[in-house]
């Protein structure tokens, strides 16, 4: 006779295998993923990742004349792209980027479940993504 499964067991599968929510951070991570590689098919090269929540910029990296760049990704439900930012923080951050002889690039992205697309999605599952590429955010930088 088999030794029947404890009932801790039990539980602890249909908790773990059951659909959860993505935190913030692994939303952020997810969008992330997705700019760093549109990033990489572009051509640049990484010289700082920071994927910590509302710390910026997430990437800096240099393109193939070594300009720098200072990269900053945000993300919100697929029900309301195009993301926004704000514009007089963005004022600050761009003089930051001035006096480090960057420019900034702004990635917005949505991202949605696919039977609900104002929410976001479960762990491993499908999910609706709208992006349209990198936002170059002019700064003059002489």
């Amino acid at each position: 006779m088999k030794n029947p499964v404890p009932l801790y067991r039990i539980f602890f599968d249909e908790y773990f295998n059951m659909q959860r929510k993505l935190t913030q951070q692994e939303l952020h991570n997810l969008a992330m993923n997705i700019v760093g590689k549109d990033l990489e098919k572009r051509g640049f090269e990484f010289l700082a990742v920071n994927s910590q929540l509302k710390k910026h910029p997430q990437f800096v990296c240099i393109d193939a004349k070594n300009q720098r760049y200072f990269v900053l990704v945000r993300f919100d439900t697929v029900i309301n792209y195009p993301v926004e930012y704000d514009v007089i923080w963005m004022e600050t951050f761009k003089n930051h980027a001035k006096k480090n002889h960057a420019k900034v690039l702004f990635a917005g992205l949505g991202i949605g479940r696919v039977d609900d697309e104002t929410k976001y999605p479960n762990f491993d599952e499908d999910y609706l993504l709208k992006y349209e590429g990198l936002q170059d955010l002019a700064i003059d930088l002489n």
